[in-house]
């Protein structure tokens, strides 16, 4: 987003926010208008998906500190400011939103991703004027066209995104394909274990330099979908196992599912209760920093219809069962 634009935009108006709003109002009051108007609620609606994407830019700017103070300070100045390019010739001196401000669809490995592109902050918002050592007037008229201070040209602005990755992806790692609004595609490698809401830097891809530095950075952050069977607990995998009451009696020998392989066969010992957990050891996520397990926790699976003949039986056994009562222990630990 250009300079220009923090003047013109109201992003407090356009989260519906006062401008003493808390983070947490301001987090609470963005979601609720997110999810409102978010693509995947308004498929074809383009006017919700302009909308959608006013919202994350204010968002991307009041919720970080540094810029929400920024952003003050330059409405603060008046919407009659403007800032011009060296030379004195009028022309805009804000930066271009190297990559649109969205990108558009794409996905890696075979697998559909989702993905959303917002606008950075300013690092330094005089940086572009007086340059990094806040001089003003050093390096006027330097040949590179930006105002050095220090000499050193000035770098790109860093830009923040998302994208919605499979689980497995997640696990497993893969590298994907993100496409810029231009259609240039952008690869981008996954690491092995990266969790939901986990942050990876592209370092160079964001904005490019005003006056021959170095670019920006791009900000990932990574949404991870749920798995329909699996969990992760750190570098741990978890998965729930029913097993019958007659195993769970008697013991036996069952096969449980691994993530992306051959199901593995575990023992379920005789007088096995719900709830405990048989340990795979080196079948969780798999990292440069160590390996998970796979835990499979045994859940008993009580029939919901007997025969006649079956719930006879069944009296009988439980007749024929020491008369103790489960509870007791709990109850009795309750009363302290």
């Amino acid at each position: 987003m250009a300079s220009q634009d923090w003047f013109d935009k109201d992003f407090y108006k356009v989260l519906g926010v006062s401008k003493d709003v808390t983070p947490a109002e301001l987090k609470k009051a963005y979601r609720k208008l997110a999810r409102k108007y978010h693509p995947d609620s308004n498929p074809g609606n383009p006017a919700a998906e302009a909308k959608f994407k006013e919202l994350s830019e204010a968002h991307s700017v009041l919720s970080d500190a540094a810029q929400r103070k920024e952003y003050d300070a330059v409405r603060a100045m008046g919407s009659g400011a403007r800032f011009a390019a060296p030379g004195g010739r009028g022309q805009s001196g804000g930066f271009e939103d190297a990559f649109g401000g969205m990108f558009g669809g794409g996905g890696g490995g075979g697998r559909q991703q989702s993905y959303t592109f917002e606008q950075g902050g300013f690092d330094d918002i005089l940086g572009g004027m007086f340059g990094r050592g806040g001089q003003a007037g050093a390096g006027f008229g330097n040949p590179s066209g930006g105002y050095r201070g220090s000499g050193a040209p000035t770098r790109g602005l860093d830009m923040v995104a998302s994208t919605t990755i499979d689980f497995i992806t997640a696990v497993q790692g893969d590298q994907i394909n993100l496409q810029t609004h231009d259609g240039r595609p952008m690869k981008v490698k996954i690491p092995a274990g990266v969790a939901d809401g986990q942050k990876i830097r592209l370092r160079g891809k964001g904005q490019p330099s005003p006056d021959g530095g170095e670019h920006g950075d791009i900000v990932l952050t990574i949404t991870v979908r749920r798995h329909p069977v699996f969990e992760r607990e750190g570098l741990n995998l978890r998965v729930h196992i029913p097993v019958t009451f007659v195993e769970a009696s008697l013991g036996a020998t069952i096969e449980v599912p691994t993530l992306g392989g051959s199901p593995v066969k575990l023992r379920v010992t005789a007088g096995t209760p719900s709830g405990r957990v048989l340990r795979v050891k080196g079948r969780g996520v798999v990292t440069t920093k160590g390996t998970g397990d796979l835990l499979a926790e045994v859940q008993v699976a009580v029939p919901s219809h007997l025969s006649k003949d079956a719930e006879e039986k069944l009296r009988a056994f439980a007749e024929a069962l020491p008369k103790e009562n489960p509870r007791d222990e709990v109850i009795a630990r309750a009363k302290g």
